[in-house]
């Protein structure tokens, strides 16, 4: 089928590029992503897939251990799946990705609209299209080359079109909820051709940092939060270090701190003149894959308890957990997908995938802990865009995530009519 599905690759991309655009074209932030939505599952349907569109809700998801999500109704926000149903006797496989997109920022800092679809010099530009729009449709294109080839798989698709997971995995975890598992699942999200196996998971944090208010002039007869807050942010910063020390995994030789503890708000203070008497930090910790996410947040909360200070003996920060998660997640190095992932790689491509640890949770979290269902992120968006200005994506990696898929999909579900299409190639 090697050849067949390359040719068929050639002769249909116009039609993935043309569809890319109309996707990247609707606006799919928080909220607003049901018309983006309805391309996939008319897209979906076109192909003779089982559509599945449902909007999140219920107490079950509410009340779920991992639910988060800045909303609890997320009306105009439909999930949408789409199952190929195999003939039997083969391994099932989920293609999930997220149609939700961060907003698109500073309008100055786009060069065009940024929901154009422009496309220029071999690259497509718009929010969401590296994440990862682009990563959907190659898998939605996998498996229409599929389709249209006449190839009859033994397992069962699952392509999942979610949403939520920029908030934290509201969409996936309802498929979840929902019934929706499989042996494995690929995701998409814009590694730049790399394999993850392994996904580090996050969550926010928020510090508060009590001081005594005092006149400015005065400032001696009270204690600054701020200045307080910095000793905060020193022992953050040593724990990390300490629990970076800490990973010798090969897989993130490359990626100068594993799993970064940030600090990315500070607010405090009321008057130029006046000793601040409060201010609160928050950030975002990482997890690393193998690690258990009530271990981090020990191990925060042992950091700050342990501040040699005499005030904070008295006024100790208040640490609180909140807002979005991502569950770290990661599969056997030697697993079984990941062999027909690589080997399918050096197939289309003729040369050695690179292997590494994701810098950046995903929805895989969700999928390998609560659905049961391992998962391999890999996809073709470019990763330093992924919400950025100007964002864009190669269409070539669309194209080649595409042929590479539609191989694996092949390996892994195994093929019901081999022998037939032997005989006609």
């Amino acid at each position: 089928m090697k050849e067949q599905v390359k040719q068929w690759m050639r002769e249909h991309r116009q039609e993935a590029i043309d569809f890319l655009a109309q996707v990247v074209q609707a606006p799919s932030v928080q909220g607003k992503e049901a018309s983006a939505q309805k391309l996939v599952a008319d897209k979906l349907a076109s192909l003779g897939l089982d559509v599945d569109i449902w909007e999140p809700s219920g107490e079950e998801l509410i009340k779920h251990p991992y639910f988060c999500s800045p909303r609890t109704s997320f009306e105009g926000s439909p999930n949408v799946v789409g199952v190929w149903k195999g003939e039997g006797g083969g391994k099932s496989l989920i293609l999930n990705g997220h149609i939700d997109v961060v907003p698109a920022g500073d309008l100055d800092q786009w060069n065009d609209d940024p929901f154009s679809g422009k496309v220029e010099d071999g690259k497509m530009y718009g929010r969401g299209v590296t994440d990862m729009k682009g990563g959907n449709i190659a898998m939605l294109f996998a498996i229409k080359c599929l389709k249209e080839l006449g190839v009859r798989l033994k397992g069962d698709i699952i392509f999942q079109s979610v949403v939520e997971e920029e908030s934290g995995g509201s969409g996936t975890l309802s498929t979840v909820l929902r019934g929706y598992k499989a042996d494995a699942a690929l995701i998409p999200e814009p590694t730049q051709m790399k394999i993850f196996p392994k996904q580090q998971g996050s969550m926010w944090f928020k510090i508060k940092v009590k001081g005594r208010s005092a006149h400015g002039g005065t400032r001696y007869e009270g204690v600054s939060a701020i200045e307080k807050a910095m000793i905060v942010v020193d022992a953050i910063r040593k724990l990390e270090k300490e629990r970076n020390e800490r990973i010798t995994d090969p897989l993130y030789k490359n990626i100068p701190i594993p799993i970064p503890i940030n600090v990315g708000t500070i607010q405090g203070g009321e008057w130029p003149s006046s000793v601040p008497d409060l201010v609160e930090l928050q950030g975002r910790m990482g997890v690393a894959p193998d690690e258990e996410m009530k271990d981090a947040k020990q191990a925060m909360a042992e950091a700050l308890a342990a501040l040699d200070d005499e005030w904070f003996k008295q006024h100790p920060p208040q640490l609180e957990w909140f807002g979005a998660q991502w569950i770290p997640g990661m599969i056997d190095s030697d697993h079984e997908l990941m062999n027909h992932l690589i080997h399918s790689y050096r197939s289309v491509l003729g040369e050695e995938p690179a292997i590494e640890a994701s810098p950046w949770g995903t929805d895989g979290g969700l999928l390998t802990r609560v659905g049961e269902t391992p998962s391999i992120v890999f996809g073709p968006g470019v990763t330093s865009m992924a919400h950025y200005p100007n964002e864009y994506i190669e269409l070539d990696r669309v194209m080649e995530c595409a042929e590479i898929m539609a191989h694996t999909i092949m390996h892994w579900c195994g093929v019901a009519n081999e022998k037939t299409l032997t005989a006609e190639r």
